[in-house]
């Protein structure tokens, strides 16, 4: 009884894990199935190369027309789809100003009196705003 606990005990250890993998595979075969056949126009998608596009047909069983760009669309596999993605959103945050400050580093004496002695000329020095 002993001889044969140990061989069982072995091939327990490298089915189950085995068996596990096996289900976690099928669970991600019949999910990205469920996500390829619900896919429909309008739906914002990534493919598998990383592309962003939104779904422009869906019509044929194999292949997917995606919009990569107003007005350019593409022909592809169905099996290229990776996954859904949420349509991108424009916030005010999003938003950049035109404008942009700039602010010049203040001159120190020490730096002032360096240029002199390279340059001979002699530093003015910042003008003050809003003094009068």
């Amino acid at each position: 009884m002993n001889q044969l606990l140990l061989p069982l005990l072995l091939m327990l250890v490298v089915a189950i894990p085995l068996v596990m993998g096996t289900r976690k595979q099928k669970k991600a075969a019949a999910a990205q199935q469920e996500l390829l056949s619900s896919l429909a126009p309008g739906d914002r998608v990534m493919t598998t190369s990383g592309l962003y596009a939104s779904v422009a047909d869906a019509s044929a069983d194999t292949t997917i027309d995606l919009e990569i760009a107003p007005g350019v669309v593409t022909t592809w596999l169905r099996q290229a789809v990776r996954e859904k993605v949420e349509p991108v959103v424009e916030t005010d945050e999003d938003i950049v100003d035109d404008e942009v400050v700039v602010e010049e580093p203040a001159i120190e004496a020490k730096d002032e009196e360096r240029v002199e002695e390279k340059t001979g000329a002699q530093i003015a020095p910042p003008l003050e705003h809003g003094k009068k």
